[in-house]
């Protein structure tokens, strides 16, 4: 569950200050959001994949609509929203570094109500894995989470971007995947490398949740619980071209991973190893890799 925003994305070396313009070097168009990303990745990876979101009726929810399709994902509780436009987000992506900053609008996503999570309440409950965002309203990801917790599902909050959650949804919570800078904004304490993460770490599961696994860009991820801490490293697979759609590589593969019964450490290298080779390309949708190129990845540095 989550949204799909039209991603537009420019390259420049210089961001601009407020009241000034810089020229790029060039932009693309394409498919994004949170939620809509990680059921692409999914879904590239093998999964069965239904997704639960509100788009708008126009050329942006066309784009949605295509990819979906393509890509062979359910959409019986992908609802139209006929007075809202649908969700569009200007990325700034640095041509040499990949790094890039983001200014994302949900449009119709922020529409979607725990209402429209009740038409989908079956779905959920039959489902290996329920995941959601925090590009949708946050009593709608609640209720997705406590819906799913209550019929004994596994749930991943990707908790991004970063917002002051009450305690008791991490309750809910089985697996909660930000990154450094939302682990930050989470706990309060500044994340800059595995330490500083296994802190954070220990914050986020003192507040409820089972499992935390935030990722640290090119110095991987770490995992942590009750009982296990492991850093996992980074995979390089190639000269990194855009950074955009990592952490939705990651978290739609640790979905995966945990539906075919990985452990936590084993599911989260899987979840690196996706996540390396989405950096390596253009795009966020786009970049996501299949399941032959993770597979074959795995293998070439067992």
């Amino acid at each position: 569950m989550g949204s799909f925003i039209a991603d537009l994305a420019f390259q420049t070396t210089e961001l601009p200050a407020w009241g000034q313009t810089v020229l790029g070097a060039e932009y693309r168009l394409g498919p994004g959001g949170k939620g809509s990303n990680q059921a692409v990745a999914a879904a590239r990876l093998g999964g069965n994949v239904s997704f639960i979101t509100t788009v708008g009726r126009d050329a942006f929810g066309d784009l949605a609509r295509s990819t979906w399709r393509a890509e062979g994902i359910n959409t019986d509780y992908c609802f139209d929203a006929a007075d809202a436009p649908s969700g569009a987000a200007a990325i700034v992506v640095h041509p040499r570094t990949g790094e890039n900053a983001i200014v994302a609008v949900p449009g119709a996503s922020s529409l979607l109500t725990p209402r429209d999570v009740d038409r989908a309440a079956t779905r959920i409950a039959e489902s290996s894995v329920f995941v959601t965002q925090l590009e949708v309203p946050l009593a709608t990801a609640e209720h997705g989470l406590r819906l799913a917790h209550e019929a004994g599902v596994p749930t991943i909050l990707n908790a991004a971007p970063a917002l002051q959650l009450p305690h008791h949804v991490y309750a809910y919570c089985d697996y909660v995947t930000p990154n450094e800078s939302e682990a930050s904004a989470l706990t309060g304490h500044p994340v800059a490398g595995p330490a500083d993460a296994e802190r954070a770490a220990e914050i986020l599961l003192a507040r409820g949740c089972r499992n935390v696994v935030i990722t640290l860009g090119k110095d991987g991820a770490l995992a942590k619980n009750a009982a296990v801490t492991a850093h996992v490293p980074a995979f390089a697979a190639g000269p990194v071209v855009e950074t955009t759609g990592a952490g939705d590589a990651f978290t739609g593969a640790l979905a995966i991973a945990l539906a075919e019964g990985l452990d936590l450490v084993a599911a989260t290298r899987f979840g690196c190893a996706a996540a390396g080779i989405s950096v390596t390309r253009h795009g966020t949708a786009r970049s996501m890799p299949t399941r032959a190129e993770v597979d074959a990845l795995l293998r070439t540095t067992a």
